[in-house]
């Protein structure tokens, strides 16, 4: 029982990180339909903003709070990560929209090598620590010998995805610029029609996408207190498929489904093998699409004549 307490509270957390990050995916892919494959590098090129800024207010502003010193180093991430990912749509994707289908995942693909390698020739290519953020553990029961903890992070790390979905829902749903995405989602060449501005809201899609990624870095950083270049494949990967998996084109199930990535990996490490967490992770995302094709929360796809 404890050992499923304390895997059930990892998971959470592991699942809140994932969840931000495949908001990215299922917001882009709902209104262009493209699988923007370099978001879990714009995610890990954020993890770096944080920790570039979080050094600079520690060290060379004199911050002495380093809860104070990582929200300040998360905005500016968030900023930096937006306007980087905005530029990524006008260059990258922007030009390829009317073009053949598998021209934009190509670039997109492209864009995520051109990030990662970037990172490995400015930052190097070895993982880069920082300071603990955040200390303290509450003991939540203790029964021979194992105490079941929860992290001050980890805490953080749920309440921040919690927030950041019902703000992010309630911007889709009851704002002008949500009203315009889901026109876009729906037609865009009818949205156009009625006085969409379909590009702006595009990039402020992308924008909006990359803060959250941006959030999920800093999140990201303060866990695990390291970050590589690298660690923007599996993330991605994993958030890509928490997205499908919850039903890609739906913010709730953008988070369910990495919930449900994040158990199924901490619940297989604790009680089977850590090599195959990724194994079953997949096989249960196979097993839910051949019985469930638009994922958990998904619209089945309906085809306009």
């Amino acid at each position: 029982m404890e050992i499923f307490l304390q895997q059930l509270i990892n998971g959470v957390t592991l699942g809140s990180i994932y969840g931000l990050i495949a908001i990215g995916y299922t917001m882009v892919f709902g209104i262009i339909g493209m699988v923007n494959f370099s978001h879990g590098d714009v995610f890990m090129v954020s993890a770096f903003f944080a920790l570039i800024f979080f050094l600079l207010f520690m060290t060379i502003l004199g911050i002495g709070t380093p809860i104070i010193a990582l929200l300040l180093a998360m905005i500016l991430a968030m900023v930096l990560t937006g306007l980087l990912s905005w530029t990524i749509e006008r260059v990258a994707y922007r030009p390829l929209r009317g073009s053949f289908r598998l021209a934009p995942l190509i670039s997109a693909i492209g864009m995520s090598i051109v990030l990662s390698n970037f990172i490995q020739v400015a930052q190097g290519p070895r993982n880069k620590p920082v300071p603990p953020m955040v200390n303290g553990t509450i003991d939540l029961m203790e029964r021979d010998g194992f105490a079941v903890t929860v992290s001050y992070k980890q805490i953080i790390i749920v309440l921040v995805t919690a927030v950041l979905l019902a703000a992010f829902w309630y911007v889709v749903q009851k704002t002008p610029l949500g009203r315009a995405q889901r026109a876009c989602e729906q037609d865009r060449k009818m949205a156009a029609l009625l006085g969409v501005n379909v590009d702006r809201t595009i990039s402020l899609t992308f924008v909006m996408g990359a803060s959250l990624a941006a959030v999920a870095g800093s999140m990201y950083l303060m866990y695990y207190g390291v970050v590589h270049f690298a660690d923007g494949f599996v993330p991605g990967v994993k958030a890509f498929t928490a997205a499908v998996l919850g039903g890609i084109g739906s913010l709730p199930g953008a988070v369910l489904g990495g919930l449900l990535i994040g158990l199924i990996e901490t619940f297989w490490s604790g009680y089977f093998s850590i090599d195959y967490k990724d194994v079953a992770a997949f096989s249960i995302l196979a097993i839910v699409l051949i019985f469930m094709p638009q994922g958990i929360l998904g619209r089945p796809e309906v085809e306009k004549v």
